[in-house]
């Protein structure tokens, strides 16, 4: 028999392992994306830069359940997987 041994990571759904957008969190939470942007530049939503220049802003999921969990939202609520 034959087994071959695949890092926890890589049976990972791809989704679940890439950082959301600011619209996936904006849609996620049910609010307009200046409310997320308001959030990030607060320091109340962990985030980070991606690119060259201003780049894009990317949050990490774990950033998100923290985020919700502070604010008492049900993480089964939210429109993402976290």
């Amino acid at each position: 028999m034959h087994v071959e041994l695949i890092p926890h990571a890589q049976r990972q759904p791809v989704e679940r392992l890439r950082p959301l957008r600011v619209k996936d969190v904006a849609v996620a939470l049910g609010v307009d994306v200046s409310t997320v942007y308001l959030a990030v530049r607060t320091g109340l939503l962990g985030s980070y830069r991606v690119g060259a220049g201003r780049g894009t802003i990317r949050i990490p999921r774990s950033a998100l359940k923290a985020y919700a969990d502070e604010r008492g939202i049900p993480t089964s609520e939210l429109a993402v997987a976290l």
